[in-house]
């Protein structure tokens, strides 16, 4: 009887070793893990992991490479040894710790039998007349640490293309996707995803981000999925809970990388914390148009250093939290009028002035080791002049960049010498679905350069329709296998790897409620506004130092009572008037002319809305003519605002709407806070003349 139970049981396991996914690691006929057939190797080995020691620890890392070319992180059951603890010595978890002294420890970690080691190289170099020890990893050399070689060998054609494919699940049914459903995690194990990208719709609060986060991975059965988000900061940031940092161009204004570098670090801790390993930023492109209606304030400025300087250093923080940071729009959507989500834009300059302007700050970028590049669905025709027929109306236009072989291959791999990640815009953006087929931009897409197609329309066509090409030849299989090394290349190098024993999602959403909003981070929140607030012009006005019983009136339509509240904060006879008529009624007429000061908060994302017969143009100046009480007025998001008043007392820009902006706003108003930002665009005239230079910034 026992013998035929355990006949059975052999059965039993058998069968479920056959089901992907039943188990988490080989086993073996008694029903214990079985490591037979894999391979242990210390990350730090691997040709794609950084070789640096940074101070005087580094955590070493731990990966099983399985049979199938998949890996997983090791983080139980391990033993550490240095065979020389004089230089270094190495604790219970991996972690090692160097002495300053000169030599050579090996560090050894063993689970079972399977072991492996790596040196940690301590080397005596003179700097300017100073003796310092210098620590490096000297890597163990052979063909099994190539785990990302290994892997593709042994990927199916559809498990390459998988890792290509990036949709969004924004919504289900018509309801707001907040949580895994079944259909769902079956699409991410169907198409051997690489990764998924969410939006606001998706990310309600802390816990069931973490929570939904966690579920897409568990979702994905061998190498992980880059888990991306806009989380631009300003206009762009899609979580709705943690830290909502003043934008790129605040940043601009507020000149300092150190800043800047900062703003990234704790955007990325955040994200690292929920689960994100990928952030679709820093904006790169140079906002030297004012008229762009898609770009504006999202662009540290108008000025191709200040961008590539601010966005590098942005870069830095968040690939130091542990997050991949991507630059975009490649080659550059600054200087458009048309907004790519519902047009195609066209930039029309030649390669050496793209050169000096909008490809700078991307150079800058590649230069510094950005992890991916964004292309942007805007045409280049004095790059490349290729004409295709519209499917909307057959009419001849020119090829987006997106979709060109000159622009992503010639441009962005030969010219410029980037080897990193190069992922589209999205896919259902106007300028690409209204003229491509779902199929044939994807095909263009790939054939063009592109390793990620962002947000193709139709999952199930689109992955078709590439295993298709891929079959008949229209896509070279070496393609799809260039994409799929550097995509695997990018999970490794930043750490996006399955573990064996995965943290319970309890202790990750503890972790992520500490992290995210945590009042480090609002600090930094804090200068970052503080820091950013531009005084472009002040007729004598501010500071503004009202005795008690005197009236504030503060007016305005868009976002008008959170500027009411922080004028409110610092004096207590404050009035808030939000309308969106363009003419006052006798009643408010009254109210503008018994006030004291008036503040004025203008809202402004396009040349409509900044024209002169938009009622809240017609209405500042009714109030400007109607009071003798000065007039001070606020660029609530772009700086360009006082194109249409010049003659106001005094004008502040903040570069956006968030709450902490704000609150600096009324605090530089009142003296509090001595403001220091500069313009980091010029703002034109009417007539195209210069109506104030850039770096443009009064202070107290």
């Amino acid at each position: 009887m026992k013998g035929r139970r355990r006949g059975w049981f052999v059965v039993l396991l058998t069968f479920c070793l056959l089901i992907p996914g039943t188990m988490t690691g080989p086993v073996s006929a008694d029903g214990k893990k079985s490591n037979k057939g894999t391979e242990l190797i210390l990350l730090q080995n691997v040709p794609e992991a950084d070789r640096t020691i940074k101070g005087d620890t580094v955590q070493m890392e731990v990966l099983r490479v399985y049979k199938d070319g998949h890996f997983k992180k090791v983080e139980e059951n391990l033993k550490w040894s240095s065979n020389n603890k004089r230089v270094a010595e190495v604790d219970e978890h991996g972690k090692v710790t160097w002495h300053g002294k000169p030599g050579r420890a090996w560090i050894t970690v063993r689970s079972g039998k399977d072991q492996d080691r790596i040196a940690v190289h301590f080397k005596r170099k003179k700097h300017k007349g100073q003796s310092e020890v210098t620590p490096v990893l000297m890597k163990q050399k052979g063909k099994k640490y190539d785990i990302v070689r290994n892997a593709i060998d042994k990927m199916t054609m559809e498990e390459k293309v998988g890792q290509m494919l990036m949709p969004d699940f924004r919504t289900w049914k018509g309801k707001n996707v907040t949580e895994m459903n079944a259909e769902i995690e079956q699409m991410v194990k169907k198409y051997h995803l690489g990764g998924v990208i969410l939006f606001r719709e998706n990310v309600v609060t802390t816990e069931q981000t973490t929570t939904l986060v966690d579920d897409y991975q568990s979702a994905s059965e061998k190498f992980g999925l880059l888990m991306t988000i806009d989380q631009e900061g300003g206009i762009v940031t899609r979580l709705q809970s943690g830290t909502d940092m003043p934008g790129n161009m605040a940043l601009g204004a507020a000149r300092s990388e150190e800043l800047a570098q900062n703003v990234g670090n704790a955007i990325g801790e955040e994200l690292a914390a929920l689960g994100f390993n990928v952030n679709f930023a820093p904006v790169m492109d140079v906002n030297n148009n004012p008229d762009n209606p898609v770009i504006g304030v999202r662009s540290f400025g108008g000025d191709p250093r200040l961008v590539g300087t601010m966005g590098t250093a942005y870069m830095r923080g968040l690939q130091q939290a542990g997050v991949a940071a991507t630059a975009k729009h490649f080659p550059g959507h600054g200087d458009t009028a048309v907004d790519s989500h519902l047009g195609l834009p066209e930039v029309p300059h030649d390669l050496d002035r793209l050169k000096e302007v909008e490809l700078y700050p991307f150079q800058q970028a590649m230069d510094a080791g950005i992890d991916a590049i964004m292309t942007a669905h805007v045409t280049f025709p004095k790059i490349d002049d290729t004409e295709v027929i519209s499917q909307k109306d057959g009419t001849p236009i020119a090829l987006p960049a997106t979709l060109s072989e000159k622009v992503l291959t010639g441009l962005i791999r030969e010219e410029m010498g980037y080897e990193g990640i190069v992922v589209t815009d999205a896919l259902n953006m106007k300028a690409i679905s209204d003229h491509f087929g779902p199929v044939d931009s994807v095909i263009r897409a790939i054939n063009a350069g592109t390793d990620i197609v962002l947000m193709p329309v139709g999952l199930e066509e689109v992955a078709g329709g590439i295993y298709e090409a891929v079959e008949t030849g229209e896509i070279k299989e070496e393609t799809i296998e260039d994409s799929a090394q550097r995509i695997l290349t990018l999970k490794v190098k930043r750490g996006i790897i399955p573990s064996e024993n995965p943290k319970s999602v309890e202790e990750k959403v503890q972790y992520a409620e500490e992290i995210v909003g945590s009042e480090a981070h609002k600090q930094v929140e804090k200068e970052a506004a503080e820091k950013s607030i531009t005084m472009v012009k002040n007729d004598g006005v501010l500071p503004v130092t009202p005795e008690e019983e005197e009236e504030v009136l503060v007016i305005g339509n868009t976002f008008i009572d959170l500027l009411g509240d922080a004028v409110r904060e610092r004096h207590g006879a404050t009035t808030v008037l939000s309308t969106s008529s363009a003419e006052l009624t006798e009643g408010q007429l009254e109210m503008v002319k018994k006030a004291d000061y008036i503040i004025f908060g203008t809202y402004t994302y396009n040349v409509a809305t900044r024209s002169a017969d938009h009622p809240q143009m017609k209405l500042i100046h009714e109030v400007m003519d109607a009071s003798e009480a000065p007039v001070i007025s606020i660029g609530i998001r772009n700086p360009y605002d006082i194109m249409s008043y010049a003659g106001v007392d005094a004008y502040l820009a903040q570069y956006g709407f968030k709450a902490a902006s704000f609150k600096a706003s009324a605090a530089t108003i009142f003296g509090e806070n001595s403001p220091q930002g500069k313009l980091p665009v010029t703002i034109p005239d009417e007539d195209g003349s210069v109506m104030y230079e850039y770096g443009t910034g009064l202070t107290y």
